[in-house]
């Protein structure tokens, strides 16, 4: 009696994703300015109606949006108005979000001209996870050829910044102070596991390096006599202590620990599980808000002031990755906490972004959870975190519901 009720409970879930997924936040983006058929690619910044404010274009979103309308097809079924949706992308992303030297633009104009560049690779990661999606959603292997060659480039980028083709400005004088950010073997643990499920023939390859990003996160980021995972550390991997050193982001930490899981999941490594649980169990303890409820966006490890003017803020996307931690930890676990603080951050989470009038997620919230920005994109929001945690999770649940064995979401 009491499998069959959790079953249902599950099943309930499941359908409710599902549900928010293909009948909410997909058809507000369809249905929006998102898609460009003047110059193509997308315009992520639209208003709570989905109405254009802002025509620039992040080149983020053309690799996010290309991935979600690619994994949409990939796993729900292609359908014309999804395969076009990808396809506005592809050609934009290819001929008007690449510099000359091989570097991705940070942001174009409408028609595709250079705005800025950065030096960090996250321009390139969603090129890489959205060409290889699209590779496996067309059959098309020029797209997958692109999406690896341009993996090996951030490799070469991690392993030796002298190899940078463009030189800029450094953040800071490795000379005086050489750091490391955790969000880097983060998107290139995760670019990795999409591209070993986008080319099975090269399994080992992208395992070897899931498996060497892994030891970066834990061998440097990873602070069990602190009880966090630091987002700036030493190149030794030792804590700086300045207010960036000190700095705790719940949300990259809980993105991390199911990459970590999903890790585990294809490796079967134990000792790896019990960390990223750790990961998982103080990002829940250090960001949770317990006057008001949420996750803050940033803790100061040693309690000193937070240098970000929006630390205690609430973003949208810190609660999806928490969402698609903790119901990966209960399904890998069967432990009742888990799935506790999953219901707690899906109440909290539908119950303040969600825009119940004309659908889709607010992305930031005041402390007190109120909305700050009626906005449903800008050059950081669009539709990807939002999506990308409805279909895992909807998959999670699945997985959960039929007592299946777990498999690699990503």
């Amino acid at each position: 009696m009491v499998i069959k009720m959790k079953k249902q409970t599950y099943e309930s879930f499941r359908q409710y994703y599902k549900d928010k997924l293909l009948e909410d936040s997909i058809p507000f983006w369809l249905q929006s300015d998102l898609i460009d058929k003047k110059y193509g690619g997308y315009i992520s910044s639209v208003d709570r109606y989905g109405k254009s404010y802002n025509d620039d274009k992040s080149v983020w979103f053309q690799g996010r949006c290309l991935w979600t309308f690619s994994a949409l097809c990939n796993r729900y079924g292609k359908t014309d108005e999804w395969m076009k949706a990808a396809e506005a992308g592809v050609d934009f992303l290819e001929e008007k979000c690449i510099d000359t030297d091989g570097r991705m633009f940070f942001q174009v104009t409408r028609e595709g001209k250079p705005l800025r560049k950065r030096r960090y690779m996250f321009s390139e990661s969603f090129y890489v996870v959205s060409m290889a999606e699209y590779a496996l959603m067309t059959g098309k292997k020029e797209y997958l050829k692109k999406a690896e060659e341009c993996f090996e480039l951030m490799l070469r980028m991690f392993y030796d910044s002298s190899s940078d083709p463009y030189k800029i400005t450094p953040k800071s004088y490795a000379e005086t102070r050489s750091e490391r950010a955790a969000s880097v073997p983060m998107v290139l643990i995760s670019s990795a596991q999409v591209l070993r499920r986008c080319d099975p023939d090269k399994a080992e390859y992208y395992s070897k390096v899931a498996d060497e990003m892994a030891e970066v996160i834990i061998n440097c980021h990873y602070k069990p006599e602190l009880q966090c995972v630091l987002e700036t550390v030493a190149q030794d991997g030792s804590k700086i202590d300045t207010p960036a050193g000190r700095t705790v982001n719940p949300g990259h930490s809980m993105e991390n620990a199911w990459f970590l899981m999903n890790h585990v999941i294809h490796t079967g490594n134990k000792e790896l599980l019990q960390k990223a649980l750790n990961i998982l169990d103080w990002s829940l303890e250090l960001g949770w808000d317990d006057m008001f409820g949420g996750f803050v966006y940033f803790i100061d490890i040693d309690g000193k002031p937070c240098e970000q003017l929006e630390h205690d803020m609430k973003l949208w996307w810190v609660h999806n990755e928490a969402l698609i931690a903790t119901l990966m930890a209960h399904l890998l676990t069967g432990e009742k906490k888990y799935w506790d603080w999953f219901v707690r951050i899906h109440d909290y989470s539908f119950g303040h972004f969600q825009d119940n009038e004309y659908g889709d997620w607010y992305g930031y919230l005041h402390r007190d959870g109120t909305v700050s920005h009626t906005q449903k994109g800008s050059m950081w929001k669009g539709p990807f975190h939002h999506p990308r945690c409805l279909m895992i999770c909807e998959e999670l649940l699945g997985m959960l519901s039929e007592g299946k064995k777990p498999s690699v979401v990503l």
